[in-house]
């Protein structure tokens, strides 16, 4: 595993954000290696979705720098960020719940077409051409996800589990090289848990790719995590193998050793 220190793909440099009064992050310094899997975890409010919409353009950082294979993406736009090699999922599902599983994958992508407006309108051979690579990388990224059967089928008719993996699968569609994954767990039952587990470490291999994982499920966390960053209240307490996460007191007293009810 690449050490995150050298040559890390993103790093955030004393990132902090304020809303009014009330700082949601305070100088978060985070190294995430290439081909590196990563879990940030805390207790609810903790900040954990703050930090992920800061990485992907949502929020802007009141006071820091966030840098993706050492350059600066500190105020670009969301879908700048996302074409740069940045994608995720949500906690609550986002999928385009009428379209058919096919066209939620082919959606992203367009993130990387070839042609502008005029190749569109016009339609001619190289629009076509592109068109039938582009639905052959879908079928061909539904098949490795078990999810070609269902590819005429509107996505809200899909299990809960499948709808996961849906969001994953057009998540990888827009060819990142840092997925960030919000809660995927979430409303799940043991047997999918383990079969996210696997997937995650699977689609960390087979793609090559990097992943910053938020998750509640210690089991998950603990299970699949390289290394894990724990936040309590904006503020970055701990960082480590999962092994020293689990035995660091502060931690223990801040999130593992009680229940806390605030907002995520």
């Amino acid at each position: 595993m690449t050490s995150p220190s050298e040559n890390p793909l993103l790093q955030t440099e004393r990132v902090t954000i304020r809303f009014g009064g009330l700082t949601a992050v305070s100088g978060l310094d985070l190294q995430i290696g290439r081909n590196e899997l990563i879990g940030l975890i805390g207790p609810n409010g903790a900040g954990k979705t703050t930090v992920f919409n800061l990485i992907t353009g949502v929020y802007q950082p009141t006071e820091g720098t966030i840098l993706f294979d050492g350059q600066s993406i500190t105020g670009c736009k969301a879908y700048r960020i996302t074409a740069r090699g940045i994608a995720r999922t949500f906690q609550n599902i986002r999928l385009f719940s009428s379209l058919t599983v096919f066209d939620n994958v082919r959606t992203a992508f367009h993130l990387h077409l070839q042609g502008d407006v005029r190749h569109a309108l016009w339609r001619g051979r190289a629009f076509w051409a592109e068109e039938k690579a582009i639905a052959t990388q879908v079928l061909e990224l539904l098949e490795i996800f078990h999810l070609e059967k269902f590819r005429a089928a509107p996505a809200k008719s899909l299990s809960y589990g499948d709808q996961r993996r849906l969001e994953i699968v057009r998540a990888l569609a827009a060819r990142p090289r840092l997925l960030l994954l919000d809660e995927p767990a979430a409303g799940m039952n043991s047997s999918e848990k383990t079969d996210l587990m696997r997937l995650i470490q699977f689609i960390k291999g087979k793609f090559q790719i990097s992943v910053l994982l938020v998750e509640h499920d210690m089991q998950v966390v603990m299970g699949i995590c390289e290394r894990i960053a724990v936040l309590d209240y904006g503020v970055k307490i701990a960082e480590g193998r999962p092994d020293e996460v689990r035995r660091n007191p502060k931690v223990i007293e801040a999130y593992l050793g009680e229940e806390r009810t605030h907002d995520a």
